[in-house]
């Protein structure tokens, strides 16, 4: 089983960062964010499995539990010989992801607890002389925004941040964040996943609002202002770290040149890495069948 944990836990991780690193800035945004936040999903959740079915098998060679079952403990031992280590390790990495995954879940929902699951709907001006704009999620959601970014903005970039916060609202973003976050607190591996899909959040939205007010170049604006105004700042609503500073300067990088067309095939790179290893999890899973029903014999 130690190919298992080797290919699942150690490799995947990794060649999923490589392939979104190759594809993220060559696709619609919209489209790369559900994509890569999926399969990192689906990475961690069979990097996951793995570790349970290894931690599984540390359990089961232990000899008082392959009498209390019924099997031979030193028939599952031997399967293992010579990375004995291996089983014993998935039990520590299996216990953190299960803590890890559970915390981060908590606080997702603490956060969404302070969100009212009704409100005004469309745009709530906040009294507030700090420059600060976010969507905040619900039924209907509604768009903040305080005084202090209001009076910064022209009307124009008002209409691009607006369109920009509803698009987030319109695509349930915050839920893509949130499936992208909890793969992150499964596999730390996974972190420069996490933040890309953050990224190509903010891009998707950059699109929807500039197909909206029909000018790249006022988006772009907009975004620039906001970001210089509201450095800094923390917003309330947020399910995920905030995006680091490198991402500003590449969005409105993005609008000022036209979209290009993107090879139709690349979508599918960091998906068809995400499903070798649903494939090789499945096969985990029979090798421990077929162990433990030997080691019943």
């Amino acid at each position: 089983m130690f190919d298992h944990f080797l290919w699942s836990v150690i490799v995947v991780p990794p060649l999923v960062v490589l392939a979104v690193r190759l594809v993220a800035d060559r696709l619609p945004p919209a489209r790369a964010a559900v994509v890569i936040a999926w399969s990192a999903a689906t990475v961690a959740i069979t990097s996951t499995v793995n570790l349970f079915l290894l931690a599984a098998h540390a359990l089961a060679q232990v000899p008082a539990v392959g009498h209390l079952f019924g099997w031979s403990a030193s028939v599952v031992a031997a399967d293992t010989a010579g990375v004995e280590w291996v089983p014993w390790l998935s039990l520590a990495f299996f216990g953190y992801a299960v803590v890890s995954v559970a915390w981060r879940w908590r606080r997702q929902n603490e956060i969404l607890a302070l969100v009212p699951d009704s409100g005004p709907g469309g745009v709530v001006l906040l009294a507030d002389p700090a420059a600060r704009a976010f969507a905040v999620p619900g039924d209907p959601g509604h768009v903040v925004v305080t005084t202090g970014m209001r009076e910064l903005l022209t009307d124009d970039q008002y209409a691009a941040l607006l369109a920009h916060e509803n698009a987030h609202l319109d695509e349930r973003h915050h839920r893509l964040a949130r499936v992208a976050e909890l793969a992150v607190a499964a596999h730390p591996a996974l972190w420069w996943v996490g933040r890309h899909v953050d990224y190509l959040i903010e891009r998707a939205a950059d699109e929807r609002a500039a197909d909206a007010l029909g000018s790249r170049r006022t988006v772009a604006h907009a975004i620039g202002v906001a970001a210089l105004a509201g450095a800094g700042a923390r917003t309330p609503s947020a399910l995920h770290a905030a995006v680091p500073g490198w991402v500003v300067p590449k969005r409105v990088a993005h609008l000022l040149k036209p979209r290009q067309a993107a090879p139709a095939f690349l979508i599918a790179l960091p998906a068809f890495v995400a499903l070798t290893s649903v494939i090789w999890t499945g096969e985990a899973t029979l090798d421990l069948v077929e162990l433990l029903q030997s080691a019943w014999n």
